[in-house]
């Protein structure tokens, strides 16, 4: 029997599905009961700052900074994130241990009355909290408003029903988790809608000290999702990526080859800059920065012009 571990957590129902699904995954690894790993929530600035856009108060960390609080003060041995949440730089005591195997990285829309995109009414208000997301609706349906739309799935899901907003996009992965697919009125292809850097796939963060929380850990990390997270991140680092700036990026591992895409967009949908890159898993970080300095070189006035 081994001694369990103490797992941070958001308390957010996806956050808690999270964390669930790991402790499962570390019980069936290690042959104990999921009992044994305990849930640590923790609430989150992200969480309790609802009425404003992440890039109006502070960016991604919002959602980790008490988190990595706890791992620092030892209260917690390892924290549960989604990944596309995760900052690009986290603290120098904290690493990413690595990635549960990722789930579909694609967004859905929820339209009311389980409307398309793309059968929308001209000019009627579409909510999200994403700014990637906002740029690639008006990319696709200039006429349509895109206004702030913050809280959890279930929250969002809600305001749709109430017409307070007449649709909003979501990860897949997340309605999946919690048994919601069935949700959505379509899912979005990845040709149109690249997701967020991340998106999809849960990290787990730990003290970068911390030999005995990694190796417990290691049995349930998936290389094939590491390779393409570091892909991804290195993507974000290179565009200096933050919630300020609209940003996508999908990575994969196939054939042995990692496929890489990534695009920076003008906040109003009129302009994106795309990039790709191909090449062996171990180069996976080259890759997706070679294809963020390729697109910096073509942005006239910098990431801040695209905002």
């Amino acid at each position: 029997m081994i001694k369990g571990l103490r797992i941070g957590t958001r308390g957010s129902p996806l956050a808690l599905a999270q964390a669930r699904e790991t402790c499962a995954r570390l019980a069936q690894a290690h042959g104990e009961k999921p009992e044994r790993f305990e849930l640590v929530v923790i609430r989150t600035t992200g969480d309790v700052v609802q009425d404003r856009a992440l890039s109006e108060a502070g960016g991604k960390g919002l959602f980790t900074k008490e988190l990595d609080q706890a791992l620092i003060a030892g209260t917690i041995d390892c924290a549960v994130h989604s990944s596309k949440d995760l900052p690009t730089h986290l603290p120098g005591e904290i690493c990413v241990a690595g990635y549960l195997p990722r789930e579909d990285a694609r967004d859905v829309f929820i339209g009311r009355g389980g409307a398309r995109l793309a059968e929308l009414p001209r000019g009627v208000l579409v909510g999200t909290a994403s700014l990637r997301r906002a740029a690639q609706v008006k990319r696709l349906r200039p006429d349509l408003e895109t206004v702030l739309l913050r809280g959890n799935v279930e929250t969002r899901l809600t305001k749709v029903e109430s017409g307070e907003v007449e649709g909003s996009l979501l990860a897949l992965a997340g309605l999946k988790r919690l048994g919601l697919e069935a949700r959505a009125s379509e899912i979005l292809p990845l040709e149109q809608f690249l997701p967020a850097a991340g998106q999809g796939a849960i990290g787990v963060t730990c003290c970068s000290g911390d030999a005995r929380t990694k190796a417990l850990l290691h049995p349930i990390l998936d290389a094939a999702t590491g390779f393409a997270l570091a892909a991804e991140r290195a993507f974000l680092a290179a565009l200096d990526g933050s919630c300020r700036t609209p940003i996508a990026a999908h990575a994969r591992v196939e054939n042995a080859a990692l496929m890489f895409r990534g695009e920076a967009l003008r906040s109003d949908g009129s302009e994106t800059y795309a990039a790709k890159g191909r090449g062996a898993p171990a180069d996976a970080a080259l890759i997706g920065a070679n294809a963020g300095h390729d697109i910096l070189l073509r942005l006239p006035h910098g990431v801040a012009g695209l905002v």
